[in-house]
């Protein structure tokens, strides 16, 4: 038994495949599939939602080759937090740390929420009657008891939950795609340049783009994976092709089920069952209950996989003594942060209750409103990586090529841009409210960020040495 509690994670304890898993699940695919491409077919560009993941899937991965060219010279488990240090300076990395922190855990909540709500429906059909937010608890004791575990553990069971939930996808999509009914036969019209980029393509995009948070879990585990500098890239573009490409491919071959002229109209007619009501079609009873069975399994993934990020969020801030100290505890025998994910699920169950209490909806409020907000933050955050990114290698290009020094840092940066606009523009659309709560999101977000701008200055002003070592652990620059 190794001696972690000194703030160490276990080295060399994660894979690449590890790794994509955790960034698939937390993606949560049936979910974005089912839940966030209905809305995106009838609010967005109908026929092009499929060519619209397959846009959002190019700037990713150009964001991606920005991101790990700065990989072998900082990672760690505060993310890109480490990343935006290195370009944008102290100040900068700890206001992003901030606004990740809020963004991820206002996505974890809400997709308790979210849990809890299709659980309940689920033992209703029992004859149980549970309030959501009691089943969300037992899922957060859950989620803390698999995160104690370590992140092998985690790894292979989310690795499990992804295997199945895109299983059950792939069987729906392939007895779509050779049925011999098809409305409108096989059909590509979709990604038609007159489709794709007809009015609803920014509408679409808001729902497009909200099915990829997640993605930064590449970062987070590197201090935990095995031959970082070239498992952190390998996982990145592997995660961004699996989910684009599954995304791309079950949007259109739903947009097969329906006719590329019919689907807008029936997903706006159908959006909570769409998926449901084709799978009862092509394939009955059994396979429709084991997709919506699976759909729980991948909100649980989902949880699972930002409990992870959280906690070691937690465990890099405290190690920089941003966050008490206390909270840089290891496990001695799995490696994990402990009393960060004492803290993380403490944190979770008080604000599920919070919102229990109130008497929050779970799906229209909590669901929809926390993953409106997690959105905003998590762009903000993405498009400093990618500033950092370029500004990083602009006085010394550390024998980096000119694509992934500047040209992808650039590129993606105005695609996260052009999003973080569609998104604050659409959030009414995106949340489903038309609250005037939901319009002061970016201005909270733009609050927490300056938050952590002062938190550094008074860092620096108030204890300069904790402000000199300041990232000092998230990698040597070579």
């Amino acid at each position: 038994m190794n001696d972690n509690s000194t703030g160490s994670l276990r080295k060399n304890a994660v894979g690449t495949s590890h790794i994509v898993f955790f960034v698939v699940a937390a993606a949560a695919p049936l979910t974005a599939v089912v839940g966030a491409s209905p809305a995106a077919f009838a609010f967005g560009n109908g026929a092009g939602v499929p060519g619209a993941f397959l846009i959002a899937g190019i700037v990713y991965a150009l964001f991606g080759a920005a991101f790990t060219a700065m990989s072998r010279h900082c990672g760690s488990a505060g993310g890109f937090y480490g990343y935006i240090a290195r370009g944008l300076g102290k100040p900068g990395s700890v206001a992003g740390a901030f606004v990740a922190m809020a963004a991820y855990s206002a996505i974890q909540v809400a997709i308790y929420a979210l849990f809890g709500l299709v659980a309940g429906q689920r033992l209703e059909d029992l004859g149980l009657n549970l309030p959501w937010w009691a089943i969300s608890l037992v899922a957060i004791g859950a989620a803390h008891l698999c995160g104690r575990k370590g992140i092998e553990f985690s790894g292979v069971l989310l690795g499990v939950l992804m295997a199945l939930e895109v299983l059950i996808l792939l069987v729906l999509d392939i007895a779509i795609l050779l049925s011999a009914d098809l409305p409108e036969g096989i059909s590509f019209a979709g990604f038609s340049p007159s489709v794709l980029l007809g009015p609803g393509l920014g509408a679409a995009l808001v729902f497009v783009v909200a099915s990829y948070v997640g993605f930064e879990a590449t970062t987070i585990f590197s201090e935990e994976a095995r031959d970082a500098e070239r498992t952190v890239p390998r996982a990145t573009f592997i995660a961004v092709a699996l989910i684009t490409l599954l995304y791309a491919f079950s949007t259109w071959t739903m947009t097969l089920q329906h006719g590329p002229s019919q689907i807008q109209a029936a997903a706006a007619a159908d959006t909570a069952n769409l998926y449901f009501t084709a799978a009862q079609n092509r394939l009955g009873n059994a396979p429709t209950l084991a997709m919506e069975l699976l759909l729980l399994t991948s909100l649980f993934a989902s949880v699972l996989a930002f409990h992870n990020t959280i906690t070691r969020y937690l465990f890099a801030l405290a190690r920089d003594r941003l966050l008490p100290v206390w909270l840089g505890e290891v496990d001695p025998r799995h490696g994990a942060p402990a009393a960060a994910g004492k803290a993380q699920s403490v944190s979770a169950a008080a604000l599920v209750m919070a919102f229990g209490i109130a008497g929050m909806d779970p799906y229209t409020v909590v669901f929809s409103w926390l993953s409106a907000f997690a959105t905003i933050g998590i762009l903000v955050v993405q498009l400093l990586v990618a500033i950092a990114a370029w500004r990083f290698f602009l006085e010394d290009d550390r024998g980096v090529g000119l694509f992934r020094r500047a040209v992808a840092p650039l590129l993606s940066a105005l695609g996260l841009g052009i999003w973080l606009v569609l998104v604050c523009s659409n959030l009414q659309l995106l949340s489903g409210s038309e609250s005037r709560v939901i319009l002061a999101f970016p201005f909270i977000i733009a609050v927490i960020g300056l938050a952590g701008v002062m938190t550094a200055a008074s860092m620096r002003r108030k204890r300069p040495d904790d402000y000199a070592r300041l990232g000092e652990l998230l990698g040597k620059i070579v």
